[in-house]
């Protein structure tokens, strides 16, 4: 005894099995969009137009602002939970120093920090003419929170200003010096 399968009854299989298949996409794509949605990435613009002795080419301004982002979007998770592999690729030298010691002191004291909605314009100050290393001032703005074991101890909104050294590396402009300044 055959069974025929026609298109009516393949049609009342097919429709609860597509619904079943777009629930199961929803619940996987919903939850990426909603956990970055929690984690904004920074925020950045550059202003090239007073950068000596040499002009800021145009891809070399767009590289430089996505690594500048991937810079601090890695710093900003490896101070919040402690650990310093994110620090590996966007930082180098003494940078990269100073930010270990900050996480190292951070786990002895239970402590850590967050920085969330961060707004950073750059302003390029120097662009060496063998174009091996650029200075930028960054103004950046965000909101800092400390934690004590994951429970917030303080939150404000600050306005930091920092003057930066960036290096190209291999496949990438990397930060090799991130100091903190009272004014330009």
């Amino acid at each position: 005894m055959s069974r025929v399968i026609t298109s009516r009854n393949r049609g009342c299989h097919t429709v609860p099995r597509i619904m079943a298949l777009a629930m199961v996409a929803a619940f996987f794509l919903a939850s990426p969009l909603y956990s970055a949605a929690a984690d904004t990435p920074a925020r950045v613009q550059l202003d090239s137009k007073s950068a000596g002795p040499r002009a800021v080419e145009n891809l070399t301004e767009k590289v430089i602002v996505r690594d500048y982002r991937i810079a601090w979007d890695s710093m900003a998770h490896a101070i919040e939970f402690d650990v310093v592999d994110p620090l590996e690729g966007p930082f180098t030298g003494e940078a990269k120093q100073r930010l270990a010691a900050t996480i190292a002191s951070q786990q002895r004291s239970g402590l850590s920090q967050r920085y969330l909605d961060q707004n950073h314009k750059l302003e390029a100050v120097f662009y060496a003419p063998e174009g091996d290393v650029i200075e930028l001032h960054d103004t950046a703005e965000f909101q800092q929170q400390v934690l004590d074991e994951g429970k917030i101890i303080h939150d404000e909104k600050v306005v930091m200003r920092y003057v930066v050294l960036m290096t190209p590396s291999a496949d990438r402009w990397v930060i090799r010096q991130l100091q903190a300044v009272p004014q330009f």
